[in-house]
């Protein structure tokens, strides 16, 4: 396999480490975003979407981090990174949504991007702009957090140790990189306890320490 990916992209971040958890062996292609290397024509013609991550398997193209992250666990199921039962499976996807579908999309790098260059915006009003839909979307996170957690304490289950459970789901894989990035912007994280108790017990894992931006090939400063 090989991953086309840059190492502070969110959603390449995700596919890392999802496939740490699976122990899966991979070429790490680096495409620089900033550099605009998704645009030029070796990538665009893997990547329709000219975005990252990429993952190579077999002559086919994966695109969608998401859409990666369940391939992966369909084909390489142990670990595994959605729960047994049809309502976890339910609880974590939704978890892992509201990160990918919810939060991600208008901070990322292109939206980042268009406020500056087309909108004229100033550094002050891009990061306004960031601490709003990161904060705001941390705080549902939290409050579906706190929605779990009286769930499986009704059905008698142990408090989660991650997102859900005792092992890193597709929602953990979520949702480091978007603390990872919030961390960067310097977004207020207090008072989100379920969430950063969460997050702190998943980047202690081996997995997320592995897939890590720091610990990749083309990390820069």
């Amino acid at each position: 396999m090989k991953l086309h990916n840059y190492f502070r992209s969110s959603a390449s971040y995700r596919v890392r480490i999802a496939l740490a958890v699976k122990g899966l062996a991979y070429d790490y292609l680096a495409v620089h975003l900033v550099k605009g290397e998704q645009k030029a024509p070796a990538h665009a013609a893997i990547s329709p979407d000219r975005l990252v991550p990429v993952l190579e398997v077999d002559g086919e193209f994966l695109t969608q981090s998401m859409a990666i992250i369940e391939y992966l666990d369909e084909q390489h199921p142990t670990p595994p990174l959605l729960p047994a039962d049809a309502l976890g499976r339910a609880q974590v996807r939704a978890l892992a949504q509201m990160v990918a579908c919810e939060m991600h999309p208008p901070t990322n790098l292109r939206v980042l991007k268009y406020l500056v260059n087309e909108l004229a915006q100033d550094e002050e009003h891009k990061t306004a702009w960031y601490h709003h839909w990161c904060r705001s979307g941390l705080e549902a996170f939290e409050r579906q957090l706190q929605v779990l957690a009286e769930s499986r304490a009704r059905r008698g289950l142990a408090p989660s140790v991650f997102c859900y459970g005792d092992s890193l789901t597709l929602a953990d894989c979520c949702l480091l990189p978007q603390i990872y990035n919030a961390q960067r912007f310097n977004v207020p994280l207090e008072g989100l306890p379920l969430t950063m108790a969460a997050f702190e017990a998943a980047l202690q894992t081996p997995a997320a320490q592995q897939a890590h931006p720091s610990a990749c090939p083309d990390v820069q400063a």
